[in-house]
């Protein structure tokens, strides 16, 4: 494996991702994966842009995923079961690194993000009724300085930062971003992702 792989998974299995614990509020369970696939030197993330005509989250980037079925054992498998049926990706080919720390959602979702690795053979195989596109989308673009921004938005009488990365003709934002951030900060805080960015 890539040693920057390794010292990804390592990373999140030392540091597992923070469970959320917000008393009185009822939250479902949700989950995705944000999966790498190494192709070439700059591995690259794939995110899934959503139909314009769906009802909820309508032309918005997201990472695979959706709600947990009651038949699902875990948030993991409700991950890997989402990324089967959007992108065809069945579960023999993805290596799960660890999770990131859970999200709420203004929904009130709760939403548990793993990270995964494809193996770069597999075929990509989107459901045409819930993709309108696939996008991999270089680390190194999502690394450059100043690349997200934030506003200040008020929620439930409490203001709070969002993100926005604004990465070619589109715009990632809402809870993908989030996840997003915090799965960069980790990557940005490992030695092999730096001496590979900087090679």
């Amino acid at each position: 494996m890539d040693p920057r792989f390794v010292q990804l998974s390592e990373s999140l299995q030392q540091h597992p991702g923070r469970q959320l614990n917000l008393p009185g509020l009822e939250l479902r369970d949700s989950a995705v994966m944000a999966p790498f696939v190494g192709r070439g030197e700059d591995p690259r993330l794939l995110f899934t842009l959503r139909p314009a005509h769906f009802r909820r989250h309508a032309g918005q980037v997201s990472f695979p995923g959706g709600v947990r079925d009651p038949d699902d054992a875990t948030t993991l498998h409700t991950a890997l079961r989402e990324l089967h049926e959007e992108l065809g990706v069945p579960e023999r080919a993805v290596e799960v690194l660890g999770m990131l720390d859970e999200i709420p959602t203004t929904s009130e979702f709760r939403v548990v993000p793993y990270v995964g690795l494809l193996d770069p053979a597999v075929e990509l195989q989107p459901d045409a009724g819930e993709i309108a596109e696939v996008l991999e989308i270089p680390v190194s673009d999502l690394l450059v300085p100043g690349l997200r921004r934030t506003e200040k938005r008020v929620y439930r009488g409490a203001e709070r930062d969002v993100y926005f990365y604004d990465v070619g003709r589109h715009t990632i934002w809402g809870a993908t971003a989030r996840i997003l951030s915090n799965l960069l900060a980790v990557i940005s805080g490992l030695p092999a992702w730096a001496e590979a960015s900087s090679a």
